[in-house]
């Protein structure tokens, strides 16, 4: 289940917000639940007016093995789940992602292509790497990470067979569309969604925030995403979640057996970058 939520800077109010969306998908049978970037404790804070200074402009960091994520794994007992936050580590702080369940931490992602206007607040983490859970191996994005094909597929490399992307994805800040779903940066965001899927032969989970926080309109549009590209279910622009039933396993091996993407790479043939 991918979620299109708004998270603002009260802290206990996503907690409550949080426990409602795991309550519902318990209900509602999902084994999966994707919560956008920086769930816990809203995004960046970017006012209307320049140089406006606000005391809550940077969300609160939390540690990895704080009461925050311990209370998310307890919340979700056996169902994974995967939620942002901003983590509070040495040279951080980091826009992070952790997986939990009722067992605890199940892996870990702090974002690894840090955007500028984010730099003066996020230092980037340092790769890439899939993990296990009861559901099968999983790698996790944060947002601008998915714009650069190498990290998911590095993931994929990694055994991963399902990808959640966890997002803060505003529409374009320089010219947004009077009507949203013309704007370049929605178009981007539903186009590298679809293509890391195909392109990786994965499932592909994508949350985003949705909604107005400070100058920032977030466009929702969380979804899944088969191995074909095609999308399975989608919530648009407004809050919701994208539940869809998919055996993960079942349907990555499917689209590779006649075809496997990554068995047929030629690395010799590529010239790598430093």
């Amino acid at each position: 289940m991918a979620v299109a939520a708004r998270f603002g800077r009260d802290l206990p109010q996503c907690m409550a917000q949080v426990e409602r969306i795991i309550h519902g998908a318990r209900e509602r049978g999902a084994s999966l639940v994707v919560l956008p970037e920086a769930a816990l404790g809203g995004y960046l804070y970017e006012p209307h007016v320049a140089g406006t200074p606000l005391p809550c402009a940077c969300p609160p960091a939390l540690r990895r093995d704080g009461e925050e994520i311990a209370r998310i794994a307890r919340l979700a007992g056996d169902i994974v789940v995967c939620i942002g936050y901003t983590e509070d580590a040495p040279g951080g702080p980091y826009s992070s992602a952790v997986c939990v369940n009722g067992d605890g931490v199940l892996g870990h992602h702090r974002k690894v292509h840090v955007p500028i206007g984010e730099r003066a607040t996020f230092r980037p983490g340092a790769g890439f790497a899939a993990f296990d859970t009861p559901i099968g191996r999983i790698g996790m994005l944060v947002c601008y990470d998915k714009t650069f094909p190498e990290a998911a597929r590095q993931l994929a490399l990694d055994g991963a067979g399902l990808i959640a992307s966890l997002s803060a994805w505003p529409v374009c800040r320089v010219d947004p569309a009077t009507i949203m779903r013309r704007d370049l940066q929605v178009r981007h965001f539903n186009l590298l969604d679809q293509t890391r899927a195909l392109e990786n032969q994965v499932v592909w989970v994508s949350s985003n925030q949705v909604g107005r926080f400070g100058r920032l309109r977030f466009p929702g549009q969380a979804k899944v995403v088969d191995p074909r590209g095609r999308v399975l279910a989608k919530t648009g622009f407004r809050a919701g979640e994208a539940l869809a039933r998919v055996d993960a396993p079942g349907v990555v091996a499917a689209a590779r057996r006649r075809l496997s993407y990554l068995d047929d790479r030629q690395p010799l043939a590529y010239a790598i970058g430093a």
